[in-house]
């Protein structure tokens, strides 16, 4: 007999990132991956050169001065944080310390992919709750839940639609889980969201026992290819999540550009106004091309397209393609109708809207 790996590792659909190449396009326009157009602080990347001088020695194995600068930042306490590589690396450890085979997670429709990835190998059992439109129902969600959940996901803003749900409507949803299921709000694109109403839930991840909040430095801090997430919640997590991650996992270089781009706050603040400006602007011209805009609050805007022939999210994808132009299907969110196109620069949002203005006009 072959060896085989576990049929529940057969049974995954890899993740697929955001594409960086075209054929025969020297330097495409990536607009598929929600990135910083600005890259990242240059105190970071100086940062990230000085840490390079100690690479023959393992890195300081809890990520203490990057814990520290995010406790000095927000405000709360190092020992109740978690450094990762990538948040997505959190929510891996948060499954291998709390999900076992036949335990049940809940998430909600369009949610980021890794959640069910992570959980499939766990022997996990994945329940998606129906959104309410684009948005991801309260109500929904607490209707998947059974005595086998052991944890909800709720990605706020929600990636790919740029949805969110208030700050009431989570702690409704934290009111109404039972004690021993643990929420995680997955607060990727928290400092794009301007909004009265909303919450990257610290707050909550701070008061209660069965709470943790995740946030990331891939997005608006421009660290993508550094993987630096972190995790904020009760002292019990915190404990469980150090006793399975890696020991060095969050490499010396990745800690020092982290730690000096949470401190950088006028370069986050720049990146944030821009984003703001920009995602209007662009929300507005692809909806005065006719397309259907999904209102968001990230740094990417979601757009449906008809199924009508010539005219779908595939062809649209294909023009693009042939302007140099790379943005992100989201069939495998269960979305086949759409496109997520990142918030780029100014002159890389100019040519994706003269690209889709040429396919509008067909």
């Amino acid at each position: 007999m072959p060896l085989l790996p576990l049929k529940t590792v057969l049974d995954i659909d890899p993740y697929k990132g955001g594409e960086s190449t075209l054929p025969g396009v020297a330097k495409p326009i990536k607009l598929a991956s929600n990135e910083n157009p600005f890259g990242a602080s240059p105190k970071a990347k100086e940062a990230a050169i000085a840490a390079m001088a100690n690479t023959g020695l393992y890195p300081e194995g809890s990520a203490a001065v990057l814990r520290n600068a995010l406790a000095t930042r927000y405000g709360l306490d190092p020992g109740r944080i978690v450094c990762g590589a990538g948040s997505d690396e959190i929510f891996q450890l948060l499954l291998r310390a709390y999900l076992g085979p036949g335990d049940e997670i809940v998430q909600s429709e369009h949610a980021f992919l890794m959640y069910r990835i992570f959980a499939r190998p766990m022997g996990g059992v994945v329940k998606t709750a129906k959104n309410e439109g684009k948005r991801a129902n309260v109500d929904s969600m607490l209707d998947c839940v059974t005595e086998k959940t052991r944890i909800v996901f709720l990605d706020n803003p929600n990636n790919p639609t740029g949805t969110y749900l208030p700050f009431s409507e989570v702690r409704r949803l934290h009111a109404e889980l039972p004690d021993n299921v643990m929420l995680v709000i997955d607060a990727a694109y928290a400092e794009y969201v301007n909004r009265n109403d909303y919450s990257a839930g610290i707050e909550l991840a701070g008061e209660a026992e069965n709470v943790v909040m995740t946030r990331t430095f891939s997005k608006i801090h421009g660290l993508a290819a550094m993987r630096v997430g972190w995790m904020y919640g009760p002292a019990s997590v915190v404990d469980a999540l150090n006793r399975v991650r890696l020991p060095f996992n969050v490499a010396t270089p990745a800690q020092a550009a982290a730690a000096a781009a949470i401190a950088d706050g006028a370069f986050m603040e720049m990146s944030a106004r821009h984003n703001e400006k920009e995602l209007e602007r662009v929300s507005g011209a692809i909806a005065a091309m006719g397309f259907e805009v999904i209102p968001s609050v990230g740094n990417f805007v979601l757009a449906a397209f008809p199924i009508e022939k010539g005219r779908t999210a595939g062809d649209a994808d294909k023009h693009l393609r042939s302007r140099g132009i790379i943005v992100r299907g989201v069939a495998a969110y269960g979305l086949p109708d759409a496109l997520r196109i990142s918030i780029g620069s100014e002159a890389q949002n100019d040519a994706f809207l003269k690209a889709l203005g040429e396919f509008a006009g067909k």
